[in-house]
């Protein structure tokens, strides 16, 4: 009987020590699995204009995989939304407008977003829409003109430099027609949406339309223009985020991949001439 007892308490044992064992087996990988996961990368998102901007970013990716950045790039094709996206904080930054846009856009929008990177200039051009040169530029003739305020003044300036009309203010960013104070052909304009002109210029004696729309339709600005800004514009393109994110780590590290020499490298190759670099 002692003997048979014994062995059941032997038997016993050894079934605990064979759970004990178990157990610990089980909660191994369930401490390695949190370690793991801690060495995810930082996810950066930016609004962009699907060309040049996000053609430029594309080529920082590699750039900040290096530091552990994984750059999303979520493309439109407005100049609204990348801007109230970031300011709703649905975007960490956006690339796709110049300086006097953004200026206006926070003064008539109350936004409160900042520029953290200047990163290249887009020159104007006029285009030929039914009328192949501004020399044959009939008198009436209608012109094609951005409707937002800073690029349709930007339109004006460009149109006052080929002395096709004189504004009461050449320094004014925000001319509208109404500054126009010599017109000698009596050219019409019409405010259209950015993003269509170039779908427009069948129905436009000429087009003034901004490189990133004219290279989206097939336009080369060095090559197809009529007339393009000088080297000089004031008008260069801005990465922006929200007020307060500007020391933002993954920002800095996307400002300094723009800044690179392989970016500008890049974009004169890619772009030859038609996008220039600012920095």
């Amino acid at each position: 009987m002692c003997k048979k007892l014994l062995a059941l308490l032997l038997g016993l044992t050894l079934c605990l020590s064979l759970a004990a064992c178990g157990g610990e087996k089980e909660e191994t990988p369930a401490e390695e699995t949190p370690s793991g996961d801690s060495a995810e990368s930082v996810t950066l998102t930016v609004a962009a204009s699907p060309t040049p901007h996000a053609v430029i970013l594309e080529a920082c990716v590699p750039l900040l995989a290096e530091q552990g950045i994984e750059l999303v790039i979520n493309q439109y094709d407005d100049y609204v939304v990348p801007n109230t996206a970031v300011e709703d904080g649905d975007e960490d930054a956006n690339y796709f407008q110049h300086l006097p846009y953004l200026e206006e856009f926070n003064e008539t929008r109350g936004t409160h977003l900042v520029d953290v990177a200047g990163v290249h200039i887009e020159p104007m051009g006029i285009y030929a829409g039914r009328v192949e040169s501004l020399e044959d530029l009939p008198d009436g003739a209608v012109i094609g003109v951005p409707n937002d305020p800073t690029n349709e003044g930007r339109a004006l300036l460009l149109l006052e430099a080929q002395g096709l009309i004189k504004l009461d203010d050449s320094s004014n960013l925000s001319a509208t027609p109404n500054n126009i104070v010599e017109n000698p052909k009596n050219l019409q304009f019409e405010e259209i949406e950015a993003q269509t002109l170039p779908s427009s210029r069948p129905d436009l004696d000429l087009a003034v339309i901004n490189s990133n729309y004219a290279l989206g339709a097939g336009l080369n600005p060095t090559t197809d223009a009529l007339a393009i800004e000088s080297a000089d514009s004031p008008y260069v393109n801005v990465l922006v985020v929200k007020e307060g994110n500007e020391d933002n780590a993954a920002i800095q590290a996307l400002v300094e991949a723009l800044h690179s020499d392989t970016i500008r490298t890049f974009i004169e190759e890619t772009f030859d001439g038609a996008v220039v670099p600012a920095f």
